[in-house]
């Protein structure tokens, strides 16, 4: 086979692997409660759906601007204005196919072969993955249960070399629900300043869902002197539960937003014109919805935890965002070659979770809390009678 040598330095989602194969088994029969994507499960919004179906009867089905239609800019403004604190202008906005596109185009532009990307373990598989396809060094921070999965400055300090081109940070994160508070974040910018030459990533995809007393905020906003090398990514995917749409939206500074649009012109080109239609109508509509998700989902993380927790041998912190946990199995181990064939047992037993091993962790499992909670109570008891 002639496969790239880039293409050689990367494993596929070992997330889509297994929601994927329970999708299969599924397909076959088999009872599988998969709790391994990463999506939510509530239905999109009504006026996000009417908006779509109003561009197609527009015919709003041609190409438009490769980063985005001018409205699609502005309400991406907006979004980044009144949710995240950013006061931006549009030249400094771009959209993509789904979040995951930017961050590739990000680190495609500016990742030559030998730099290092700084990466906060447990990390999202593809932080690590598109890195290696650029040619850069994965550099891991490693974070743990103990310290809420999050790194401090003096590790962030400690890891930097002249070689460290990039930052990857992600509040809330996936697969631990972590979240880094405005003193965490201040400090961590007191830390940058020292390093000029580094660039920061910050995915801030689950900032809608925090179940913390402090409301979210964004490195770029607590530290504007610095917004001139930091990437804020988002999108309506997780806020507005339109992963299907694909629509990802970034701000930074302006070489690197035309560096980003210069290369999605030759690979994808503009993103969807419909899925942007109804991502305008997602920023800009009503927003009280909201409320009643993080509620549905705090609710849901809290049966979760609780249920893990009362498994012998199963262990996690309680997670202030997102809705993963991050389950340690340390204590199960012996019975197991390692936590992949873990997952594989739990899949046995009818229920789909992706190994701690694809994030980057050890001994455990990610659980993703988006399904009804007759569903997660149910996947709980499949869990401890896999495990008694």
């Amino acid at each position: 086979m002639m496969i790239s040598e880039a293409l050689k330095r990367i494993a596929p989602s070992r997330t889509t692997a297994m929601t994927d194969r329970a999708t299969q088994l599924r397909a076959e029969g088999r009872d599988i409660i998969s709790l391994s994507v990463g999506e939510p499960d509530f239905d999109t919004p009504a006026h996000v759906l009417d908006a779509a179906r109003a561009a197609l009867d527009a015919g709003q089905t041609r190409y438009t601007p490769v980063g985005g239609t001018a409205a699609m800019k502005q309400a991406a403004a907006l979004h980044f204005r009144r949710d995240l604190g950013l006061d931006v202008p549009v030249s400094q906005v771009t959209v993509s196919a789904g979040g995951k596109q930017a961050i590739f185009h990000a680190l495609m532009a500016t990742v030559s072969h030998g730099d290092d990307v700084l990466v906060p373990s447990p990390w999202w598989v593809s932080y690590p993955e598109i890195v290696r396809f650029a040619g850069g060094n994965v550099v891991p921070i490693l974070t743990n249960a103990a310290h809420g999965f999050r790194f401090t400055a003096g590790e962030l300090e400690s890891a930097i070399t002249p070689r460290t081109q990039w930052l990857m940070l992600n509040s809330p994160g996936n697969p631990t629900g972590a979240v880094y508070p405005a003193g965490m974040l201040r400090a961590l910018a007191d830390v940058l300043r020292r390093h000029p030459r580094v660039l920061v990533l910050s995915d801030d995809i689950y900032a809608p869902l925090i179940y913390a007393d402090e409301p979210h905020t964004t490195l770029a906003a607590i530290a504007p002197d610095l917004a001139d090398r930091i990437l804020t990514v988002s999108g309506v995917s997780k806020s507005h539960a339109m992963t299907g749409f694909r629509i990802g939206v970034a701000t930074g500074p302006e070489w690197l937003i035309q560096a980003m649009e210069r290369l999605q012109s030759h690979s994808s080109g503009n993103p969807c014109s419909i899925s942007q239609a109804a991502a305008v109508a997602a920023f800009t509509g009503p927003q009280d919805f909201l409320a009643d998700w993080r509620a549905t989902f705090k609710a849901r993380r809290d049966l979760v935890v609780a249920g893990v927790n009362a498994v012998p041998g199963l262990s996690c912190p309680v997670p202030d965002g997102a809705f993963y946990l991050f389950v340690d199995a340390t204590p199960l181990m012996d019975r197991f070659k390692d936590d992949e064939a873990l997952a594989l047992h739990l899949l046995d037993h009818g229920v789909a979770v992706v190994a701690a091993s694809a994030f980057g962790g050890r001994n455990g499992f990610r659980i993703s809390f988006a399904a009804a909670e007759a569903t997660l109570r149910e996947a709980l008891a499949r869990i401890a009678a896999a495990l008694s």
